[in-house]
């Protein structure tokens, strides 16, 4: 569980970068400071901001802009790429369509996952084979982690996900009855290794949940990316960081976008807690085995309603 946290750390990862190839980066003190900043914040809170991260603000915002002109369309051009089974649950949704917890999302998204061949991770994958829907031009931090654990069958061919998200303002939507606040995204947790989120300036809605359970603002800061630990890199590290709960909350009458980034596993990996991580709780294992796919597609068919798996 992640510690009494009242505010999110700001971590400069530019050292990290520029040195990460380097064959002494593991004596370089200044790596060591960052490397040290970053495991605090993966065991207290789960949830970081970086900067120094080497991607234009510019495109950044390039990204968010281009997300902002297709929401911004007519209903009935955005549900020409509408998601179904049938699409391998990648394209467009519109709003209260996605659930979480069972309960709809004020939100309307595109999803893009990895494209794969058919048949490559046999009925595993079968749920979300298909093309993506609308391309958008993304660069995501490169990421190259410096211990091989996370390498071979582990994540050596990983598996990623996009959500481009719309939240609409509070006076722009057409529900009736609707509180001062509402949830654009309920409490969560996310599924892979680590999110990195691109969120639109000047307006707060991320919110993140510490042991007290109090809600903390993830205000947004610009040139910033927001990180967060998930589910299965709590589970290699047997508990030692944190996936901690989220969710969006809509007060603003600003019409909000969230890009957001999804680095996973190999889809068929086996995720069970690391040695070494176990050997820190005197060999005691905290958390249980899962396969990465298989946990996946259980998650994407619980946050759809039923029409899309009785047209899968």
């Amino acid at each position: 569980m992640a510690t009494d946290f009242k505010s999110i750390p700001i971590i400069d990862i530019s050292p990290l970068l520029c040195k990460c190839n380097d064959p002494k980066v593991v004596e370089d003190s200044e790596v060591s400071e960052v490397v040290k900043q970053l495991l605090l914040a993966c065991k207290e809170s789960g949830f970081f901001y970086v900067k120094g991260h080497g991607v234009p603000d510019s495109l950044l915002k390039e990204v968010r802009d281009m997300a902002h002109k297709f929401f911004d369309l007519p209903y009935d051009e955005k549900i020409k790429i509408k998601m179904s089974a049938a699409t391998g649950f990648r394209g467009y949704q519109g709003i209260g369509e996605n659930l979480t917890q069972g309960r709809p999302d004020m939100q309307e998204a595109i999803d893009c996952y990895r494209e794969f061949k058919p048949g490559r991770y046999g009925a595993l994958g079968k749920a979300l084979e298909g093309s993506n829907k609308w391309y958008i031009i993304i660069k995501a931090l490169s990421l190259k982690t410096l211990c091989g654990e996370f390498e071979g069958l582990r994540a050596g061919d990983p598996f990623w996900i996009t959500r481009i998200v719309g939240y609409p303002g509070i006076s722009d939507s057409i529900v009736p009855g609707l509180p001062e606040n509402y949830i654009g995204c309920g409490a969560h947790t996310d599924y892979g290794l680590l999110t990195l989120v691109n969120q639109d300036d000047e307006i707060p809605a991320l919110q993140v949940r510490n042991r007290s359970g109090e809600w903390i603002w993830a205000v947004p800061i610009p040139g910033t990316l927001v990180c967060n630990i998930c589910d299965m890199l709590k589970i290699w590290s047997n508990g030692l960081y944190e996936s901690t709960l989220h969710r969006v909350i809509t007060n603003s009458p600003k019409y909000r976008v969230s890009v957001t980034f999804f680095y996973e596993p190999n889809f068929n990996a086996v995720i069970e807690p690391l040695e070494f991580c176990k050997q820190k709780v005197d060999g005691i294992k905290k958390c249980e085995r899962a396969v990465y796919g298989e946990y996946l597609v259980r998650k994407v068919y619980g946050n759809f309603g039923i029409e899309y798996l009785m047209n899968k």
